[in-house]
């Protein structure tokens, strides 16, 4: 294994002490040693023993201001303090360990064997987690008052701020106060669920052995319930004042049920012109009207739903919902008789299936903006195109899991990579991408259309070739072979040994005179 180990450190050395050009810090050696201009970024990466351990760098415009997508800066521009203080950085052990840091956004990220431990940091806000059972996070709020939250799911909750009407303290299930947890503006409780009171808004809830009974009260609300076996709440007309200062009226609504879910009625936007009302009388009947829509259904779950919408404009009928399902109108046409087939018609959404979960496709068209999704066996394989006819600008993704995964982004930036287990289901987890990516990614390929650059690499650098509109360089077997083509003329090396190739004088610059002649 020494022996190894010391064989890999000396290509590398050799890459690295065989450079032709002392400004081109470009050195590979496979997967022992590599250093390169990114493609897709202007910024470096240094990689050492495989996918095991790596370095990245993206620079600021002050640094790329005039460089090629092959230059490499000076180094007192590197060395520069106010340059320096702007670099995005990476730093990577894969799969255990990566650190991301961004000082433009004052943003830094830690992933330990993702998602087992993570911390995130934006500005003043900060998280921290470990298996999301044992979390603290901190931050401001509108009022500059810090706050520390602390929560060891689902025992403790708790928070402390600079504000001590923020301050609250909760252990489960004997005694405690929360604010704005579990989806809720605030939460009382004692032994729970014996007592548990909640507020959301103006509205308050007392609850007692929760679900079962409850009284509410808010601003001209007050309801009931013994659940399953009766309740009723009234919501009377009144007004509150929006995010511009504004006041805009609250609908009023009623609602009662009786041996819950055999008997429910209800009526919503009191006061509005949409006005509905709604009725349950399980197994054989329920209804829904408004102005703008009317529904009934007849022996649910098993029978008939009849709908007619006069707002999006169709007429619809469904049977054992969703299996038959057939739609007529301006507004919609539908034909489904899941899961064989479907197919579904708006004004802006086209969608088919045939087989589900076998293979469905979808289209969205929006003013200028085109979205195109086709699904086979809803994970294993799945493409997404979109496009912008005003810009003329196309980005998108496919996935075949566990296999591979090509994306393209509005700026015409391109990656092929193969394989990519995690990758096709979360393509858009940075964490994922720092962290494991590079581990099973046997094969990469980018493209950078804005620059002309391209890469390609086999086996972590075994195989690596870089091409932009001056250069191009191909290195193969720990750098035992090199080959090198620019405008100057052509290199190539075997066992870090320099042959054949001779500078040229790059080609002088195009007179007028010149051109002008036929």
């Amino acid at each position: 294994m020494m022996r190894w180990i010391s064989w890999l450190w000396l290509a590398a050395g050799c890459a690295v002490l065989g450079q032709n050009d002392p400004a081109d810090r470009t050195a590979v050696a496979g997967p022992a040693y590599s250093r390169f201009r990114l493609t897709l970024d202007p910024g470096e990466r240094t990689q050492l023993l495989g996918p095991l351990w790596s370095q990245q760098s993206v620079w600021p415009e002050t640094i790329t201001d005039g460089l090629g997508p092959s230059d490499w800066p000076p180094p007192a521009t590197l060395g520069d303090p106010a340059a320096v203080s702007r670099i995005a950085r990476t730093f990577t052990l894969s799969p255990l360990f990566s650190y991301y840091t961004e000082p433009s956004v004052e943003a830094a990220f830690v992933d330990v064997l993702y998602p087992v431990v993570t911390y995130d940091r934006y500005g003043s806000e900060s998280r921290f987690q470990i298996f999301q059972v044992i979390s603290f996070s901190g931050g401001a709020d509108q009022e500059a008052a810090r706050s520390r939250t602390y929560t060891l799911f689902p025992f403790l909750f708790a928070r402390r701020s600079e504000n001590p009407e923020e301050n609250y303290t909760a252990l489960w299930p004997l005694y405690g106060t929360m604010q704005k947890r579990l989806f809720r503006d605030a939460t009382k409780f004692l032994l729970w669920p014996l007592y548990v009171q909640t507020r959301k808004a103006d509205v308050v809830t007392d609850n007692y052995v929760a679900p079962f009974v409850h009284v509410r009260r808010g601003n001209g609300l007050q309801g009931w319930q013994f659940w399953p076996f009766a309740g009723h709440e009234v919501k009377l007309p009144t007004v509150r004042t929006n995010t511009l200062g504004e006041l805009e009226p609250v609908a009023a609504h009623e609602k009662r049920f009786v041996m819950w879910p055999f008997y429910a009625t209800g009526s919503s936007g009191l006061g509005t012109t949409n006005e509905m009302t709604q009725g349950l009388f399980l197994p054989f009947h329920s209804y829904q009207r408004s102005p703008a829509r009317d529904t009934r259904t007849y022996f649910w779950p098993f029978g008939v739903t009849l709908t007619d919408d006069r707002e999006i404009g169709y007429r619809q009928t469904s049977v054992l919902w969703p299996v038959y399902i057939r739609a007529r109108g301006e507004g919609k046409y539908q034909n489904r008789f899941w899961p064989l087939f479907g197919y579904t018609r708006y004004e802006e959404l086209t969608s088919r299936f045939y087989l589900w979960p076998a293979y469905a496709h979808r289209e969205v068209q929006r003013g200028p903006l085109h979205r195109d999704i086709t699904q086979v066996g809803l994970v294993l394989y799945n493409s997404v195109r979109e496009s912008n006819s005003d810009t003329g600008r196309t980005q998108g993704r496919t996935g075949f899991w566990p296999l591979f995964l090509w994306q393209e982004d509005w700026e015409g930036r391109e990656q092929f990579q193969i394989f990519a287990p995690l990758e096709t289901l979360m393509p858009k987890n940075p964490s994922i991408a720092r962290l494991y990516s590079p581990v099973w990614a046997l094969w990469r390929s980018e493209n950078n259309h804005a620059t002309g650059a391209s890469s390609r690499s086999l086996l972590w650098n075994l195989y690596r070739h870089e091409r932009t509109p001056e250069r191009r360089r191909t290195s193969f077997l720990f750098g035992l072979f090199q080959h090198e083509r620019s405008d100057t003329g052509a290199r190539w090396r075997l066992f870090y040994i320099p042959f054949g190739g001779k500078d040229r004088p790059p080609p002088a610059p195009e007179t007028p005179a010149a051109r002008a002649q036929p």
